[in-house]
């Protein structure tokens, strides 16, 4: 059998280029052509410059194989090659399966195995075939994205432009049974949780190729194969933005015209009818002698905060305590404490109540009378007598005085004979 050339098939591509690009067109209605239908085509498209003839330009489209004949029939069919490369170029793809979709990404996984067991047993062959596969898998994926949502738009186009006479749903036939074969199942896939396929096996692969990228670096390796890795890794992340912006654009191009369908049917009319009914004349009335669905509730009455109350609730949720450091010092004379407490009598009370547990807090039971002030002035300073042995506790406390509440370790208050029996 007499193969044609590549160059010479991009050659009479390239000269009957209209005449291919209709065909291309046609083909979506009809998968082989009659001779006599690509001889009119040819026709139409020939210019009156042209010196051939309509029979020659066909041998020669059959002769660089550009068009093939059938078995058993002599019907003529487009090149599958030269079929998916025009319609690439012409943006006239059909919408794929979310099947293929979805069995290309499961392939990443695959894929991103291969590369982490080349890591783990530093094998460099493992994490050249590995990044190459993902590689190409990140171009396919593309690639059919790409041509998806174009072949979305044409759906939604033709919708659009359809007859309006023509009732919805044979309207919107292609645009639903697009939207539940494709965009559901895609948006599934394409989910950032754990019900997902898509963004976690890309992040692994991404990590993953970070890693061997790593791995490299510390073993020497050329840069050339560093530079295939990190190519790879940003195909990967180029992939995750577009596969979401993709998916937004789908669902937001069939949605609309999934739900004006929706809103047409006969089942939405006839619900509409009956709830006129039921806001005119009441679900009793209407539905009288039948048993009321289970969606029926009585009405009940809702109590509403006004805003000032919210304002107040959100305002108290909102508050946090402010933390004030010890004071160092009483704000004028030291003297002035002598009018709050007798110290020499403190200091007598204290020593009989000897071990005390907290000195903050022993303060603040016997004299609940003092200021804040004076009572955490009178803690520093009592902390530091030599008549006593303070230690400082090991757990945190808190204790609430008048205005503040104070976080600190307690100082423990107790003899030197104490001190002289520990070990």
């Amino acid at each position: 059998m007499f193969m044609a050339t590549p160059k010479s098939l991009v050659f009479q591509l390239h000269r009957h280029w209209e005449v291919l690009e209709y065909l291309c067109r046609l083909s979506r209605e009809l998968p082989a052509f009659e001779p006599a239908r690509v001889l009119a085509v040819i026709e139409r498209f020939s210019s009156p410059a042209d010196t051939q003839e309509s029979a020659q330009i066909l041998r020669t489209l059959c002769a660089a194989d550009l068009l093939q004949p059938l078995s058993r029939s002599d019907d003529l069919q487009l090149n599958p090659v030269v079929l998916e490369f025009v319609r690439g170029l012409t943006r006239e793809h059909e919408l794929g399966l979310s099947a293929v979709l979805k069995a290309r990404v499961d392939a990443i996984r695959q894929a991103h195995q291969q590369l982490a067991e080349g890591i783990e047993h530093k094998k460099t062959d493992d994490l050249r075939i590995g990044a190459s596969r993902l590689s190409e898998l990140f171009r396919q994926i593309s690639r059919q994205l790409d041509q998806d949502r174009h072949a979305i738009l044409e759906l939604a186009e033709q919708a659009k432009s359809s007859n309006v006479a023509m009732p919805l749903n044979r309207r919107y036939r292609a645009v639903l049974d697009a939207y539940d074969q494709y965009v559901e199942p895609m948006n599934e896939m394409m989910d950032s949780g754990l019900g997902g396929a898509f963004y976690p096996h890309l992040e692994q692969a991404t990590q993953t190729l970070e890693r061997a990228e790593e791995y490299l670096s510390v073993q020497g390796a050329l840069y050339t194969q560093r530079l295939q890795l990190r190519q790879v890794a940003q195909q990967a992340k180029e992939l995750r933005r577009l596969g979401r912006v993709v998916a937004q654009q789908c669902a937001n191009t069939l949605l609309p015209l999934r739900e004006e369908a929706r809103q047409h049917n006969l089942l939405s009319t006839a619900v509409s009818e009956l709830l006129g009914q039921v806001r005119k004349r009441g679900a009793k009335q209407v539905l009288r002698g039948r048993a009321l669905p289970r969606w029926q509730r009585e009405r009940r009455t809702r109590i509403h905060l006004e805003d000032k109350v919210r304002t107040l609730v959100a305002e108290a949720r909102q508050f946090e305590p402010r933390e004030q450091a010890f004071p160092e010092a009483l704000p004028g004379d030291p003297a002035d404490i002598r009018a709050w407490v007798d110290e020499a009598r403190l200091r007598q009370l204290l020593l009989h109540a000897l071990p005390v547990p907290d000195l903050l807090q022993w303060l603040h039971r016997h004299y609940p009378a003092l200021p804040d002030d004076v009572l955490l002035r009178l803690y520093h300073d009592l902390v530091r007598e030599p008549d006593w042995q303070a230690q400082l506790q090991a757990e945190p406390t808190r204790t609430e005085l008048h205005q503040v509440r104070v976080s600190y370790h307690p100082h423990r208050l107790g003899t030197h004979q104490e001190e002289n029996r520990t070990p």
